[in-house]
């Protein structure tokens, strides 16, 4: 297997093994497709999250309101699956982005089966109550969680990840990022806005990248934030309707699984490193996904 490189920095191009990417989030949706197209492009890819098998049932409502606890699609097992369908080894990790000691440990599983890990791609975030709720209904520890998940769990990834890619001199990082953590919402929440929680932790994580690439860049860190905009996941179909969003106008998760895919391998990433990288725009432009839209 030829081993994806770019020009300078980010992936080295010595002939080794695969390069390793470890993606969070990765039991369904976003993550799913990311994990998928990234073993198309010649990577071995460690599948993180919690949802270890099909049929596990966690609480996925977006609202202090209810509960939801009806499984989801997709799991760990299912995407290692399709990563090995698509011609990469797959290591399914255990991960739960507000477990610490869980964040170690699958760093230290995939580093200890595979030697490295090249690209960590920061899918996941926080699911659960609080996310679609007013300011004023919902709980300052839910607000804890959304900065501990979606900000400081990506940033203790990070520096796990770090000391093997200096050691190296070259890897990646990608952090999904939103418009809600740039933008304020077009509506109140529940009515086609988003809440508190999500929108400043995304605009903390937003802030990442550009720190890394100033920092680390002249070692051969890339950093990148990947905006994936509207996608229909699973989750966005079963769960947001009530919110005012419809899945139906939304991309479909390859077309960031292909910009992500790109991203990572591209010879211009060096030129682009620390910014901004709209996922379909890039995807629409490249023809990176034939016949979308």
């Amino acid at each position: 297997m030829t081993s994806p490189s770019t020009e300078q920095g980010g992936i080295d191009g010595e002939d080794r093994p695969a390069p390793v990417a470890l993606v969070t989030g990765a039991s369904r949706g976003i993550g799913k497709a990311i994990a998928v197209h990234l073993a198309r492009a010649g990577f071995d890819v460690a599948v993180a999250a919690r949802t270890m098998a099909d049929g596990e049932a966690r609480e996925h409502s977006s609202t202090v309101k209810r509960s939801d606890t009806r499984p989801l699609p997709g799991s760990v097992a299912s995407t290692s699956d399709l990563v090995e369908q698509a011609g990469g080894r797959a290591l399914p990790v255990y991960l739960d982005l507000l477990d610490r000691a869980s964040l170690g440990a699958a760093v230290r599983t995939v580093e200890e089966r595979w030697g490295r890990i090249d690209v960590l791609v920061n899918n996941g975030r926080y699911i659960g109550p609080g996310h679609m709720d007013a300011f004023l209904d919902t709980p300052t520890e839910l607000l804890d969680r959304h900065l501990e998940a979606n900000v400081m769990a990506p940033l203790v990834l990070t520096r796990l990840v770090l000391p093997g890619m200096l050691e190296r001199g070259s890897g990646v990082i990608v952090n999904l990022t939103s418009l809600s953590g740039l933008s304020d919402p077009p509506a109140p929440v529940g009515s086609g806005g988003w809440g508190l929680g999500y929108g400043m932790s995304k605009g903390a994580l937003h802030r990442v990248a550009g720190v890394l690439a100033a920092e680390l860049g002249d070692r051969g860190i890339l950093a990148f934030n990947l905006d994936p905009g509207f996608v229909a996941t699973e989750r966005m179909v079963i769960d947001m309707a009530d919110f005012g969003f419809d899945a139906s106008s939304g991309a479909p998760p390859d077309v960031i699984g292909a910009a992500a895919a790109w991203l990572v391998t591209t010879p211009e990433g060096p030129a682009m490193n620390g910014g901004h990288i709209q996922g379909q725009d890039e995807c629409r432009e490249r023809n990176l996904l034939p016949g979308w839209p």
